[in-house]
Protein backbone atom coordinates (compact mmCIF):
# COMPACT_ATOMS: atom_id res chain seq x y z
CA UNK A 1 0.00 0.00 0.00
CA UNK A 2 1.87 2.77 -1.02
CA UNK A 3 -0.81 5.96 -1.40
CA UNK A 4 0.33 8.97 0.34
CA UNK A 5 -2.29 9.43 3.09
CA UNK A 6 -3.76 13.09 4.01
CA UNK A 7 -2.64 14.57 7.37
CA UNK A 8 -5.78 14.01 9.90
CA UNK A 9 -6.59 15.75 12.84
CA UNK A 10 -6.25 13.80 15.77
CA UNK A 11 -7.25 16.19 18.29
CA UNK A 12 -10.32 16.29 19.99
CA UNK A 13 -11.78 19.16 22.64
CA UNK A 14 -12.51 17.21 25.96
CA UNK A 15 -12.53 13.54 26.88
CA UNK A 16 -13.22 10.97 24.42
CA UNK A 17 -16.89 9.60 24.92
CA UNK A 18 -17.68 6.21 25.69
CA UNK A 19 -20.49 6.34 23.12
CA UNK A 20 -17.44 7.55 20.37
CA UNK A 21 -15.75 4.54 21.49
CA UNK A 22 -18.69 1.89 20.58
CA UNK A 23 -19.55 3.92 17.01
CA UNK A 24 -15.96 3.83 16.12
CA UNK A 25 -16.38 -0.05 16.71
CA UNK A 26 -19.68 -0.37 15.11
CA UNK A 27 -18.70 1.34 12.19
CA UNK A 28 -16.44 -1.64 11.37
CA UNK A 29 -19.11 -4.43 11.21
CA UNK A 30 -19.56 -4.08 7.14
CA UNK A 31 -15.39 -3.96 6.64
CA UNK A 32 -15.77 -8.02 6.15
CA UNK A 33 -11.81 -8.27 5.21
CA UNK A 34 -11.18 -7.04 8.80
CA UNK A 35 -10.70 -10.16 10.99
CA UNK A 36 -8.90 -7.83 13.91
CA UNK A 37 -8.92 -4.79 15.38
CA UNK A 38 -7.01 -3.72 18.58
CA UNK A 39 -7.94 -0.75 20.73
CA UNK A 40 -5.69 0.97 23.60
CA UNK A 41 -7.59 3.26 25.55
CA UNK A 42 -5.75 5.82 27.70
CA UNK A 43 -7.34 7.04 30.97
CA UNK A 44 -6.54 9.80 33.49
CA UNK A 45 -5.33 8.10 37.03
CA UNK A 46 -5.98 9.81 39.76
CA UNK A 47 -2.67 9.62 41.24
CA UNK A 48 -1.33 10.98 44.26
CA UNK A 49 1.74 12.56 44.18
CA UNK A 50 3.06 14.16 47.91
CA UNK A 51 -0.18 14.06 48.95
CA UNK A 52 -1.75 15.54 46.87
CA UNK A 53 -4.90 13.69 44.33
CA UNK A 54 -4.65 14.57 40.72
CA UNK A 55 -8.08 15.68 39.66
CA UNK A 56 -7.43 16.20 35.63
CA UNK A 57 -4.85 16.51 33.27
CA UNK A 58 -4.79 19.72 30.63
CA UNK A 59 -3.54 18.76 27.76
CA UNK A 60 -1.92 21.24 25.08
CA UNK A 61 0.19 20.61 22.28
CA UNK A 62 1.80 22.70 18.89
CA UNK A 63 -0.82 21.30 16.78
CA UNK A 64 0.51 21.94 13.31
CA UNK A 65 3.85 20.16 14.75
CA UNK A 66 1.99 17.44 16.73
CA UNK A 67 -0.13 16.44 12.95
CA UNK A 68 2.97 16.39 10.80
CA UNK A 69 4.67 14.49 13.31
CA UNK A 70 1.73 12.35 14.19
CA UNK A 71 1.27 11.62 9.90
CA UNK A 72 5.22 10.45 9.58
CA UNK A 73 4.39 8.03 12.77
CA UNK A 74 0.68 6.93 10.63
CA UNK A 75 2.79 6.62 7.57
CA UNK A 76 5.50 4.48 9.12
CA UNK A 77 3.05 1.87 10.94
CA UNK A 78 1.39 1.25 7.54
CA UNK A 79 4.33 0.42 5.63
CA UNK A 80 5.82 -2.15 8.23
CA UNK A 81 2.43 -3.47 9.35
CA UNK A 82 -0.29 -5.07 6.93
CA UNK A 83 -3.33 -2.99 8.49
CA UNK A 84 -6.74 -2.05 7.05
CA UNK A 85 -7.30 1.14 9.08
CA UNK A 86 -6.25 2.72 11.65
CA UNK A 87 -7.91 5.69 13.61
CA UNK A 88 -6.67 7.86 16.99
CA UNK A 89 -7.90 10.40 19.19
CA UNK A 90 -6.16 12.76 21.97
CA UNK A 91 -7.86 15.03 23.92
CA UNK A 92 -6.82 18.54 24.47
CA UNK A 93 -8.05 20.47 27.58
CA UNK A 94 -8.85 19.88 30.94
CA UNK A 95 -9.56 16.06 31.19
CA UNK A 96 -10.84 14.92 34.50
CA UNK A 97 -9.67 11.85 36.42
CA UNK A 98 -11.43 8.41 34.74
CA UNK A 99 -11.96 10.15 31.71
CA UNK A 100 -10.75 8.59 28.29
CA UNK A 101 -7.79 10.43 26.80
CA UNK A 102 -6.19 8.99 24.03
CA UNK A 103 -8.32 6.32 21.67
CA UNK A 104 -6.18 4.46 19.11
CA UNK A 105 -7.96 1.57 17.07
CA UNK A 106 -6.07 -0.67 14.69
CA UNK A 107 -7.38 -3.27 12.16
CA UNK A 108 -6.28 -6.14 10.39
CA UNK A 109 -6.92 -9.12 8.25
CA UNK A 110 -5.31 -10.71 11.34
CA UNK A 111 -4.93 -9.96 15.02
CA UNK A 112 -0.80 -9.90 15.22
CA UNK A 113 -0.53 -6.85 13.07
CA UNK A 114 -3.81 -4.86 14.39
CA UNK A 115 -2.12 -5.89 18.26
CA UNK A 116 1.77 -5.10 17.09
CA UNK A 117 1.14 -1.98 15.41
CA UNK A 118 -1.67 -0.89 18.18
CA UNK A 119 1.18 -1.42 20.59
CA UNK A 120 3.84 0.64 18.58
CA UNK A 121 1.62 3.48 17.74
CA UNK A 122 0.46 4.09 21.43
CA UNK A 123 4.51 3.92 22.69
CA UNK A 124 5.45 6.25 19.64
CA UNK A 125 2.93 8.94 20.60
CA UNK A 126 3.84 8.87 23.96
CA UNK A 127 7.89 9.20 23.43
CA UNK A 128 7.42 11.43 19.92
CA UNK A 129 4.55 13.64 19.54
CA UNK A 130 4.73 17.26 21.18
CA UNK A 131 1.69 16.79 23.65
CA UNK A 132 2.09 18.23 27.21
CA UNK A 133 -0.03 17.08 30.17
CA UNK A 134 -0.26 19.93 33.34
CA UNK A 135 -1.07 17.52 36.28
CA UNK A 136 -4.61 19.75 38.10
CA UNK A 137 -4.39 18.65 41.75
CA UNK A 138 -7.55 18.26 43.86
CA UNK A 139 -6.40 21.81 45.65
CA UNK A 140 -6.47 23.24 42.24
CA UNK A 141 -2.23 23.45 42.30
CA UNK A 142 -0.57 22.02 39.30
CA UNK A 143 2.65 20.25 37.89
CA UNK A 144 4.03 19.06 34.34
CA UNK A 145 2.87 15.95 33.75
CA UNK A 146 6.45 13.80 33.10
CA UNK A 147 5.89 10.63 30.40
CA UNK A 148 7.85 7.32 32.03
Amino acid sequence: MDKERKIKNIFVQGAVAPAFVAESIAKHSTKTDIGAHSIFMGQVRADVIDGKTVAAIEYTTYEEMALEKMHEIREAIFRQYPLTCMHIHHSLGRIAAGDICLFVFTSSGHRKAAIDACAEVVERIKKELPVWGREIFDNETHQWKENK
